[in-house]
């Protein structure tokens, strides 16, 4: 049986098309500072930290060693990080967490897309050998995945018009029971969260469904019954249709979807779902997270009132 571990703070920055005033340490030192402000935690008091990011969105090498300046690492700290959505970094501290030799750990993520053209960024995820040298980028997969869904004409001038892009950071504070209790009136338990990936290949997996969504909401439990509030990663409409889909959310379920900012969206999902426990509007909240080409990889997350 897994350690109770809830998401007790988090904190976001608003979404900012050109975010041209601020490098990744002063994204990060402000989601880091209001969310362990909302514990009453001093940094020193937390045991893990995680953080989630991309050298390729940056352009420089090692970005995530200059952004742990916002987290003040001195006195040394454990730390770790995982070169992808933040959403991820917070399935690692998790993970820590079940150990059991530490109660807190603090989690965050920051985005600059800004920076480059972003569809050519997400092309430096395909495979080397037959899809890169066929000079696609993401956006075009994209609407390869919309035609093989059968979307509708509108979908498709969507993904034709392009994705957002925006600037932003986030922080999620994570405390092991019974410490969520004592810095929480109201915990977002982690009841379930499970993430599955799909071939690299393109021509090795059904574009138009969602497998790997479907597998780690089962195993995360997202299907047991409805959410309250679901938060989806996606783009473009027709990707927020197949998710719809594989994790059998009714066209009348409360559904936000989003991707943007890169890095950050699957992590600030988590923190919108959290909101929603903390201040009472829903009692069971449901957070996703993708990466890869074509929904290639995905992370369900399932946050409720009571563990």
């Amino acid at each position: 049986m897994s350690r109770a571990v809830a998401i007790v703070a988090c904190a976001t920055l608003p979404k900012v098309a050109c975010d041209t005033e601020r490098e990744e340490v002063e994204l990060v030192q402000p989601v880091v500072a209001a969310a362990l402000a909302q514990v009453g935690l001093d940094r020193r008091e937390i045991g893990f930290v995680c953080s989630g990011s991309c050298d390729y969105l940056l352009g420089r090498p090692f970005s995530f060693v200059a952004a742990l300046d916002g987290v003040a690492p001195w006195p040394p700290i454990r730390e770790s990080h995982v070169e992808m959505d933040g959403a991820w970094a917070l399935y690692e501290a998790w993970v820590r967490l079940q150990c059991g030799d530490l109660d807190t750990a603090l989690v965050y993520a920051y985005g600059k897309s800004s920076l480059g053209e972003l569809p050519r960024v997400l092309a430096q995820q395909l495979d080397p050998y037959y899809v890169a040298p066929l000079g696609i980028d993401a956006d075009r997969l994209a609407e390869l995945q919309a035609r093989a869904a059968g979307a509708d004409h509108d979908a498709i001038a969507a993904v034709r018009r392009g994705r957002a892009i925006s600037d932003g950071a986030a922080a999620i504070v994570l405390a092991a029971a019974p410490r969520a209790q004592q810095l929480c009136a109201r915990p977002a338990w982690i009841t379930g969260i499970e993430h599955r990936v799909e071939p690299h290949a393109l021509g090795a997996r059904q574009l138009a469904r969602s497998i790997s969504t479907k597998q780690a909401g089962e195993h995360a439990g997202a299907l047991v019954r409805p959410p309250d509030v679901a938060f989806l990663t996606a783009a473009f409409p027709h990707e927020a249709a197949i998710l719809r889909d594989a994790l059998g959310l009714a066209p009348s379920a409360t559904v936000h979807a989003a991707a943007d900012p890169v890095i950050v969206a699957g992590l600030a999902n988590l923190a919108a779902a959290a909101t929603e426990i903390h201040e009472g509007r829903a009692a069971r909240a449901l957070a996703h997270a993708t990466s890869g080409p074509c929904l290639q990889h995905n992370l369900v997350a399932v946050v409720e009132a009571r563990p």
